[in-house]
């Protein structure tokens, strides 16, 4: 009679998404800035550079 082959136990893989949600979770000290504040600034830079270099600005 064959013998049955036994099974590896394996242990489950950790998600990473399971670790991101652990780091997000720590509170960090230092400045908080909301999204719309950083992306709002960003749109305005950008828009400053581009009327500068079309000449726009009486430097």
């Amino acid at each position: 009679m064959p013998k049955a082959k036994k099974k590896k136990e394996r242990t489950p893989a950790t998600m990473s998404a399971a670790g991101l949600m652990s780091f997000f979770e720590e509170e960090i000290e230092g400045i908080e800035i909301k999204p719309e504040i950083v992306i709002i600034s960003a749109i305005a830079l950008m828009t400053i550079v581009i009327m500068a270099h079309l000449g726009l600005f009486a430097f």
